[in-house]
């Protein structure tokens, strides 16, 4: 099973960067799809970025698209969340999460789809 477990937030000056990092204590992660969340006070769950299995094709919501990457290293068990050019706007916890992935497999954008959460990073973007 997934147990995940996410680090690397905390604060930083816009125009600043901060990578996140979701590691699986259940070192199962390869067979899951992994999105990155996040939510701000009074909004939606969003996904700002998912990738598949292998590591291909991966989505990014618009508003952090050229800004934001994501990779996983199954290796390490752990899926990362490089976050460039931070905004304030980008201010929220967020969470990392896994759906397994089967032959037949898109993005799901809900976050009720996802079969694994950790517990969330809070990330602030100071003016």
């Amino acid at each position: 099973q997934v147990q995940l477990g996410e680090s690397g937030g905390g604060l930083v000056q816009a125009g600043g960067s901060l990578t996140l990092s979701c590691t699986d204590s259940g070192r199962t992660i390869s067979s899951y799809a992994v999105g990155w969340f996040r939510q701000a006070p009074g909004k939606e769950r969003e996904l700002c970025a998912a990738i598949s299995r292998s590591g291909g094709r991966p989505y990014f919501a618009d508003s952090v698209k050229g800004r934001f990457t994501i990779s996983r290293d199954n290796a390490k068990n752990t899926v990362y969340l490089q976050m460039n050019t931070l905004k304030p706007e980008d201010t929220a916890v967020y969470y990392c999460a896994a759906k397994y992935q089967s032959s037949s497999f898109t993005y799901p954008l809900n976050a009720r789809s996802y079969d694994y959460w950790g517990q969330g990073t809070q990330v602030t973007v100071s003016s």
